[in-house]
């Protein structure tokens, strides 16, 4: 058997955030339950008396014209004072329950009480129902046998009518309906026989199930303003949410500008003295002022010069990433060669190549048109392509470079390797900014990560597309695709009116 500290780790790990807001949620409820007056939550008990005072204000006039046709209709069987005066009490109490819902309905929802109002309303309502069970006098002002249907149809009427009103406040549901129903039955009762007795138990029931129907009429309007309630709560959460994603955009944007202008800012003050430390390492590897007496001067000043070069790379990478990112760069467009451009880059790269005992290859398509795009940004993208392959190939491996015609009319330019390959669930983040690989952190020849990223931004600035493909062990293959649209095929010539109408008579 578990011991008592494993469970609760085990209840500790299962509670996520989910589950602490279920549980904070369980106990607001709680704690509103505690400090209601109806039993449910205190801040339901406004919803419910506000809908108990309109329910009132709304059957005021019916329930007053029904007690007039009752009062008028009795009046076959007793005296006209006693059926006046019956209905008049009954009105003159609905008047006053009404009033009390109107005042309700007008007071301030700051100064709401509940006990307070709760007692009002009872009290009103409870005076509502001894009117009501004035109709045991009937019997007494007339001793015709045939009142106790009438009676019988009277109090069902009254019960009926004053527990579909007050539904919202079970107390006055029973204060304005229990009167008449005692009153009514024990006259019943005392008049004897068994139509009477039979009666007397139906209006018994009767009572019970009305009660009944009026506490489910007020559970389903507590089940709508809890949802009601639950889908603002939503709303106010999803507000919320709203803008504290807006704050964090606004925050992650000024970040960015922030970023861009440092770069911006702090790009010539790096430059500057990176190009005197390139350029004075590279007087000191060349011995251009004569040989060095200690001969590792030399090996040192070549370290110098490869790590500037590496360092001017990554300034420049990460100038050109920011500049992209904050929309500032711009393509210098012309009709361009992609074939001449590959070409250019498969030259400069073939030295590092040989370096590594790669073998390079090249491969164009027969008679591709120019391309409308930017010479520079799409030389860098070539170089990064061909720098990335080479990098990541083992020695003795083979890189082809292909510039052809895509699918759908475009060019694409093409970098595939027999490297090892990266696993796929690493490809997301190798196509991200300053994302790396695993194979990069195990070779010598690492970077910044960004070289990809920049690809992937000018070809979304050219309206390309920058494709990835790649297997362990089966090698990675790069496309970079450039529409249809960019692509400037020759049209054909445009002949004269009077050549066209010849060709056409001597074709027909």
């Amino acid at each position: 058997m578990a011991s008592q500290p494993a469970v609760i780790d085990d209840v500790r790990s299962l509670m996520g955030r989910d589950g602490r807001r279920g549980a904070q949620k369980t106990v607001v409820d709680a704690r509103q339950r505690l400090t209601s007056s109806s039993g449910t939550r205190a801040d339901f008990d406004f919803e419910l008396m506000q809908d108990y005072a309109q329910s009132r204000i709304n059957a005021a006039l019916p329930i007053a014209i029904i007690v007039m046709l009752l009062s008028a209709i009795s009046s076959l069987w007793v005296p006209v004072p006693f059926s006046a005066l019956w209905a008049g009490m009954v009105i003159l109490s609905l008047l006053i329950t009404t009033m009390i819902a109107r005042r309700f309905r007008d007071s301030e929802p700051a100064r709401f009480n509940a006990r307070q109002w709760t007692t009002t309303f009872v009290a009103g309502e409870t005076l509502h129902g001894i009117a009501w069970s004035m109709l045991a006098l009937f019997t007494v002002a007339s001793a015709n046998e045939t009142l106790s249907p009438l009676l019988f149809a009277m109090v069902l009427v009254s019960v009926a009518a004053n527990a579909v009103a007050s539904h919202t406040l079970p107390p006055a549901t029973l204060v304005a309906t229990l009167p008449a129903t005692v009153t009514v039955s024990g006259s019943l009762i005392l008049m004897g026989g068994t139509l009477n007795y039979t009666l007397a138990a139906v209006v018994i029931c009767g009572e019970v199930f009305f009660v009944y129907l009026a506490r489910q009429l007020r559970g389903t309007v507590l089940e709508t303003i809890s949802h009601q309630a639950e889908k603002d709560t939503l709303i106010s959460e999803l507000e919320e949410a709203r803008h504290m994603s807006d704050e964090a955009r606004r925050h992650a944007e000024q970040a960015n500008i922030a970023k861009s202008q440092f770069l911006a800012t702090m790009s010539h003050e790096l430059r500057t003295p990176l190009n005197a430390i390139i350029g004075f390492s590279e007087v000191l590897k060349s011995e251009l002022l004569g040989a060095h007496q200690v001969p590792q001067y030399k090996e040192y000043a070549g370290d110098i010069h490869a790590s500037g070069q590496h360092l001017l790379n990554l300034i420049n990478e990460l100038l050109d990433l920011s500049r992209i990112e904050a929309g500032k760069y711009e393509l210098n467009e012309e009709a361009i060669s992609v074939v001449d451009i590959a070409a250019d880059c498969r030259r400069m790269m073939e030295l590092r190549a040989k370096a590594k005992g790669i073998e390079l290859v090249f491969s164009a398509g027969e008679n591709l048109p120019k391309l409308w795009g930017d010479e520079r940004a799409i030389r860098q993208v070539v170089l990064n392509l061909l720098s990335n392959a080479i990098k990541f190939t083992p020695q003795h491996g083979r890189i082809v470079l292909v510039v052809q015609r895509s699918a759908d009319g475009g060019q694409m330019i093409s970098v595939k390797d027999n490297g090892p390959g990266i696993p796929e669930e690493e490809i997301a983040t190798v196509l991200s900014s300053f994302g790396q690989g695993s194979l990069a952190h195990k070779t010598a020849e690492q970077g910044a990560g960004l070289g990809l990223p920049i690809v992937q931004k000018i070809m979304e600035l050219h309206q390309g597309r920058f494709d990835l493909f790649s297997k362990l062990r089966f090698g990675t293959e790069v496309i970079a695709t450039f529409p249809r649209a960019r692509v400037m095929d020759a049209l054909a010539p445009v002949m004269p009116k009077r050549a066209r109408l010849e060709i056409y008579s001597a074709a027909g």
